[in-house]
Order: C-alpha cells, then sequence, then structure tokens
C-alpha cells in the first residue's frame, strides 16, 4: 500500500471521525479502494480516473440502488473533501445515484402484533450455549418497540447504564457516536429490572457487564437477535401489504416513531412542535432524519382529518346557515 494516498485516506477518516462520526463501515470501504488502486499501481490521488473509479464501483456489485448510492455517496465524499483540501482540482467520479422509485414503506407493528412477537420471544427454549433466552429476547425487542432503540443501541447496553431509580437508561453506543439519556415508565423498569436480575444471577458484577449476554462476558449481537427476530416472525405469519416492505428488526423502531405521533394526534397535542423531542429521544441530529420514520397510515390520516374537519367546522357551519 502507497504511504502518500493512505495518508490521505486517514486523514479523511480522522477528520470525519473528529466530527462525532463513528465511521467504521465507511473506513472499511475506503481501504477496498486504496487496496482497489494500488493493484492498479495507482499511488496518488490525480491519478484518479473516471474509468478507475467506475470499475471500483463495479467491483463491489450493489443490486439495489439504495445501497450502490451509499458506497458512491462514501466515495464521493472523499473525493469532495480532497477538493476542499486543495488536493485535486475537480472530483474524478461522474457515476450518478441511481433511482430508487420502487422502494417500499417499511412494515408498521400494531400493539397486538408486538405483543405476539414479545409472547412469541418469551417462550423461546434454551439451549446449551444460551440460558434464559426467551426473557432476554422479550426484553430486547419491547425496548426497541416501546422506547424505540436501534437494535445496536439495546444489545450494547450495560449493567451501569440502568439507573433503576431514575426509570432512565444511559445509551452510549448510539449512531454518531451519540450519548443521551432515554427516560421510560414503571412497565419498562421492570422488565429492565428483571433483566438486571438476570445478569447479577448469572455471575455478572461491575457496570461495564453487558446488560444482555449468554456468558463469556459477550453482549448478545444485533445480527444474532436480527436472526432470532426474522425466525419469529416467520412464525407469526404476519400479513404483509401490498407495497410494505416484510417485517424486520428496524421496523420496531419505526413502529414506536408512528406511534408516538398517533398519540399525540389522539390526545388533540400538535406532532410538529414536538417532534423536535421525538428527535431528541430517538438520537437523531435534527427532526429531519425523524421524518423518515414517519410513515402515513390510514389511522394517521383518519385522525389528521378529524383534526382538520374540527379546524374548518365553524366555516362550514357559517355557509350551511
Amino acid at each position: 500500500m502507497n504511504d502518500s494516498l493512505g495518508s490521505v485516506v486517514d486523514a479523511f477518516i480522522t477528520y470525519r471521525r473528529a466530527l462525532g462520526r463513528k465511521y467504521h463501515t465507511e473506513a472499511a470501504t475506503l481501504r477496498l479502494l486504496l487496496r482497489f488502486a494500488g493493484e492498479r499501481h495507482v499511488s496518488a490521488l490525480g491519478q484518479f480516473t473516471p474509468k478507475l473509479l467506475d470499475e471500483f464501483l463495479a467491483s463491489r456489485p450493489r443490486s439495489r440502488p439504495r445501497s450502490f448510492n451509499n458506497l458512491l455517496g462514501i466515495v464521493a465524499g472523499f473525493l469532495d473533501w480532497a477538493v476542499a483540501q486543495d488536493l485535486l482540482s475537480a472530483s474524478p467520479l461522474r457515476a450518478e445515484r441511481r433511482r430508487t422509485t420502487s422502494a417500499r414503506v417499511p412494515f408498521l407493528f400494531d400493539l397486538a402484533q408486538a405483543r405476539r412477537l414479545l409472547d412469541a420471544a418469551a417462550a423461546l427454549p434454551d439451549n446449551p450455549r444460551a440460558t434464559q433466552r426467551g426473557p432476554t429476547y422479550r426484553t430486547i425487542f419491547a425496548l426497541c418497540y416501546g422506547l424505540g432503540l436501534r437494535a445496536g443501541e439495546v444489545c450494547g447496553l450495560r449493567l451501569g447504564d440502568v439507573d433503576t431509580e431514575q426509570k432512565v437508561l444511559v445509551v452510549v453506543g448510539g449512531k454518531f457516536g451519540k450519548a443521551r439519556l432515554v427516560p421510560h415508565g414503571p412497565r419498562m423498569a421492570q422488565l429492565v429490572a428483571e433483566q438486571v436480575e438476570r445478569r447479577r444471577t448469572a455471575g455478572a458484577c461491575g457496570p461495564d457487564a453487558p446488560l444482555f449476554s449468554f456468558g463469556e462476558g459477550r453482549s448478545v449481537h444485533p445480527c444474532t437477535a436480527s436472526q432470532v427476530f426474522h425466525r419469529l416472525v416467520m412464525g407469526l405469519e404476519l400479513p404483509v401489504p401490498d407495497g410494505v416492505s416484510p417485517p424486520c428488526l428496524h421496523s420496531l423502531r419505526h413502529s414506536f416513531a408512528v406511534g408516538c405521533l398517533l398519540r399525540w394526534y389522539r390526545e388533540g397535542l400538535d406532532p410538529a412542535s414536538r417532534l423536535h423531542q421525538l428527535s431528541t429521544f430517538m438520537g437523531h441530529v435534527d427532526p429531519t432524519s425523524t421524518a423518515m420514520y414517519l410513515t402515513i397510515t390510514p389511522a394517521l390520516l383518519d385522525e389528521a382529518n378529524r383534526r382538520f374537519e374540527a379546524f374548518a367546522a365553524p366555516a362550514w357551519g357559517g355557509e350551511a346557515r
């Protein structure tokens, strides 16, 4: 690997992480670009050509437009930064983003479906490598659905992140490296307290011990939780409407966000004024990211129509008279 090109990539990664980004996946992609360039005896940024970059993108096949656009965005971000640093006069990247018009809306769990999922998780049998599987996965999925946490955030919780007196979780390993406090109610507090007790009974001690683990001091991996989720969902045979993506573990977080919006409507509150609160609670940088989770559902449309009718009723009544 050449030092000059590698040092530029290292400087860019350091810059991105200084902004609070973890940048693990992106860094791995840029390392692949470095290796690809090295195999073609390219040792400087100025040797990058549109053809070389097109060949690199083709070497990393992406069947879905969103996945390809993510790859393209990583390379484009690096080259645009190099231009801003006067390391390049112009970006040699010519590839264009792919259209994503076929994207489907996410699956949203209603309360009855979420209960079925949690009951199925609670019924999971133990195996020689994992005891207390049922209550462990039930609590993981409950935190994703009831508090809108990401799977990685839940699986990364430690015993020291649980404040049972204040009923607060300290989420440290959030996206973009941001930490936040997540308050919760008594029912969720009971679930978490029971999980803490299970871990202590199993011999876990100290604030750094994982809250969700089946031994050896390792946390349950989010991918493992996702695999368990998929097996359970297949057994539930939940109906998936046309144009809706099959349920995935992240669907629980989507369901939380939409559920909050629906509840505000029904309580007569102004959702727009509370979007900042939801954004902070979910660990987003700004409300724009939160808005991506707010899928329009028939229930939301019904509540919005009722609110509009109540707002416009005086005008309609005046015309009738």
